[in-house]
């Protein structure tokens, strides 16, 4: 009897339990892209006489929309898109290149639930830079001097993050002739720095005897190196380009050392030490005899370093 009556508890009791049970829903709510999405811009110095500006390159972005709860902007659409978390959605961009260029700024906001919504707005600026005349001295002497990679000093090529925190190659650092085995085009390569006194411009003439180190396929900067391979030295005749002097565009601090100065090589047939590099090389240290160089990797949370001596 006794079991009966538990029986019967049991079944009343699991009753009440379940019937107390509620299903609780969970929603996210409207899944509402953001509207109302703009870009505006003002170009620093910009006027009736100037206007493109003041020459200072510098543009006042703001990103703003109803609904967003956060922005990624591209400072220049023309090339490979690369959006950057913008958390205040408003920024100053100093754009180098030099002369009077129309950049294509893309900006995406993002709703609940990573919803988005995109827009596109040119702007033309212009960018005036003038060098310090000791800078071009120590670099072409002058008219022109020549530079190899200092195999002979440790860290002479080395990498770690693109970062204006981390100034340093801490990821790895090369030891004194570390490539020489492997890879000897890296020390035989040549760099002539050349001042044209005739109009004022600047040209960069590789040698590459017996090739050029560098990645393969689409981490390649250079024409003619094959689509696939390990890193190594590979065939290449080298070139002559253009170069400009320029602000430099990663934002570190003069304390970094940085001499805040860059070197942006034009096309695509020159490089300075290592083929799977961008063409923003920043001068971190100049003298007469001693260059040291940070530049972001086509791998562009990588930044190289490389150290070279004058021949």
């Amino acid at each position: 009897m006794n079991n009966i009556i538990k029986g019967y508890i049991f079944i009343i009791t699991a009753f009440l339990l379940l019937s107390g049970c509620k299903q609780t829903d969970y929603s996210m709510g409207d899944l509402t892209a953001p509207t109302d999405l703009q870009i505006t811009t003002e170009v620093v110095g910009q006027d009736a006489t100037h206007p493109n500006g003041d020459g200072s390159g510098n543009v006042k972005i703001t990103v703003s929309a109803k609904y967003a709860l956060s922005y990624k902007v591209d400072y220049d659409a023309n090339d490979a898109v690369d959006l950057i978390y913008l958390p205040t959605g408003s920024v100053t961009k100093k754009y180098t290149k030099l002369g009077v260029n129309t950049y294509r700024i893309t900006a995406v906001a993002y709703g609940k639930g990573g919803v988005s919504s995109s827009i596109t707005k040119e702007v033309s600026v212009r960018s005036d830079f003038t060098p310090s005349a000791t800078l071009v001295d120590d670099l072409t002497g002058g008219s022109s001097k020549t530079w190899v990679v200092d195999k002979s000093v440790s860290g002479h090529f080395g990498v770690g993050p693109w970062s204006v925190t981390s100034i340093t190659p801490e990821w790895w650092s090369a030891a004194i002739n570390e490539k020489v085995s492997c890879c000897n085009c890296f020390y035989t390569a040549t760099f002539k720095f050349t001042k044209v006194t005739s109009n004022n411009t600047f040209s960069l003439q590789v040698t590459t005897p017996d090739g050029v180190l560098t990645k393969t396929g689409s981490n390649a900067t250079l024409p003619g190196i094959p689509s696939s391979g390990d890193e190594g030295c590979y065939a290449y005749g080298g070139g002559t380009s253009d170069f400009s002097f320029v602000p430099a565009s990663s934002g570190v601090s003069a304390g970094a050392p940085s001499t805040q100065v860059s070197l942006q090589l034009s096309g695509n047939s020159t490089f300075i030490g290592y083929g799977s590099l961008q063409k923003e090389y920043e001068i971190m240290v100049l003298t007469s005899t001693y260059l040291y160089l940070r530049v972001q990797g086509t791998e562009t949370g990588n930044a190289w370093y490389l150290k070279l001596k004058a021949l």
